[in-house]
């Protein structure tokens, strides 16, 4: 097997970010090499741009690929982005350093992304500048409801709550928000050039919190634009993620290096399921799943027959719901869709056809379905699927499962595709869907501290996760099929939102 050295500067500090395109990576002709965690950042606090810079220029030497984050580059991360005192020129001069490394390593393959500013629609700050507390619902409808009458398409309703957003929110703070905000897509359009100049072989825009309307979706048309005046349709995706993105560039790197366009047929719960709009997404889920697959190097096959894997979506049935709410679920969920045939169908493309099968759990957002889970785990087949993921929004789970199902399709049932696998149930069904819903509902509080506040990543609240579990764990996923193992668990963000979880895969 000949491996290619690639280089990842991943998007942040998080496991998602740093551990997963480097666990997927694990045992490929890829062989990752990321900077060490002391010169990334800490949520707010940026990572060490220089030293990042510098650790690129080093490791660029000798290595045939790179897939980066530029937000980590240019800010320091996906937080200080949205924080940074950075003017264009700034920004502008380290996009500079990326030409002259392109110039000096003519053959190094450029896999980037760039995210379009989110602006989320509530009033927490834990993500955003301070003032977000007190203003960010205000910000966000004033983007919303003021493109909505650019467009004409203002109810008189979101008129009179745009005049008095206008009367209350403070000048100072929406000159701080816009004037970043145009700063930030001014080094949008600029890395466009290093796409169009071959610095950058591929580009994905990711859309971390979209919305149809705003002042992200204005944005995105001013990349989209740019996108179109350089002709680089082919080679600048722009389309709702964030954190799986080094998932998918990875993935592609591998299917690239391998001279590799493998074919995915997509199977759905629901007929309407690829006209649901995901929760923080701007548009219809299947539009979001062809680039998601087409992303990661791959195409959807037209018939299961031809296809080199069989990729089975778990999608709300009418409107998607937050994952701890799914004991009261709506009336369309049951209705609307239907669970049974997309496990009895995937079970006999896996045991009589042959196929590879990947499991994409988007019925839910921040979550797993646990009724898909179950489902799965009385069939038999948690630890025989090609991929799984059910974590955070419909495409950070879209981006993952396929990268994982696509290398599967490489290197089959190996220890580290196992392990990953049982990371994701232990995470996305046991964390996310279980325990977190517990911890917010007083558990926290009992002890003292809140969701956004904990006691550090390795204090009793992390004990008291790992605790649950492994509870849960063996309630929902243990059995005749295999057990997963926890060997370490950590709060990342000191905040209960995200787990850091080791586990290890064993069989029975």
């Amino acid at each position: 097997m000949i491996t290619m050295h690639t280089i990842f500067i991943p998007l942040d500090e998080r496991p998602c970010n740093y551990e997963f395109p480097y666990m997927l990576a694990e045992g490929t002709e890829l062989t990752v090499e990321r900077p060490p965690l002391s010169i990334l950042g800490l949520k707010k606090r940026p990572g060490d741009i220089e030293q990042l810079w510098t650790w690129l220029e080093e490791k660029a030497e000798g290595a045939g690929g790179a897939v980066i984050a530029l937000d980590t580059l240019l800010y320091g991360g996906i937080i200080p982005s949205r924080l940074h005192e950075f003017t264009e020129d700034e920004l502008i001069g380290r996009l500079t350093r990326l030409r002259k490394l392109k110039e000096k390593h003519l053959n190094l393959k450029i896999f980037a992304f760039q995210l379009i500013m989110r602006c989320p629609q509530y009033s927490i700050s834990d993500e955003e500048p301070d003032y977000y507390a007190d203003w960010g619902r205000e910000i966000f409808r004033k983007g919303y409801i003021s493109h909505r009458k650019e467009l004409k398409l203002a109810t008189e309703e979101e008129l009179e709550e745009l005049q008095d957003i206008n009367k209350r929110l403070p000048k100072e703070v929406l000159d701080d928000y816009l004037g970043r905000r145009r700063i930030n897509i001014q080094a949008n359009r600029a890395v466009l050039d290093l796409v169009k100049d071959g610095v950058i072989d591929f580009l994905i825009f990711p859309q971390d919190d979209s919305a149809p309307y705003g002042y992200t979706a204005k944005d995105q048309q001013v990349a989209r634009q740019r996108i179109s005046e350089l002709d680089l349709e082919l080679k600048a995706y722009m389309y709702p993620g964030a954190d799986e993105v080094g998932c998918t560039l990875i993935t592609r790197m591998l299917n690239e290096t391998k001279g590799l366009k493998p074919l995915v047929y997509p199977r759905l719960s629901s007929i309407q399921g690829a006209f649901v709009t995901p929760v923080y997404e701007d548009r219809f889920f299947y539009e979001t799943l062809k680039y998601q697959i087409t992303a990661a190097g791959a195409l959807i096959a037209s018939s299961a027959s031809e296809a080199d894997l069989i990729l089975l979506a778990s999608t709300p049935g009418e409107t998607m719901m937050e994952a701890v709410s799914q004991e009261h679920p709506f009336f369309s969920y049951d209705v609307y869709r239907n669970l049974m045939e997309l496990i009895e169908y995937g079970s006999y493309m896996m045991k009589e056809q042959g196929k590879a099968v990947a499991v994409a759990d988007v019925g839910y957002a921040n979550g797993a379905d646990l009724k898909l889970v179950k489902m799965l785990r009385q069939k038999g087949i948690l630890f025989d699927l090609a991929g799984y993921a059910a974590w955070n929004t419909s495409s950070n789970s879209l981006g993952t499962v396929i990268s994982q199902a696509l290398i599967y399709t490489l290197y089959g049932r190996t220890q580290e595709h196992l392990d990953f696998l049982a990371l994701r149930y232990a995470e996305d069904a046991c964390y996310c869907a279980t325990v977190r819903k517990e911890m917010n509902a007083g558990v926290v509080e009992e002890l003292g501290y809140n969701k956004f506040l904990l006691d550090g990543p390795r204090g009793k609240v992390a004990e008291r996760v790992e605790h649950r579990l492994t509870e849960v764990l063996e309630e929902k996923i243990n059995g005749p099929a295999g057990r997963v193992e926890i060997v370490d668990c950590y709060m990342p963000w000191n905040r209960t939102f995200e787990v850091g979880l080791k586990v290890k895969y064993h069989a029975v």
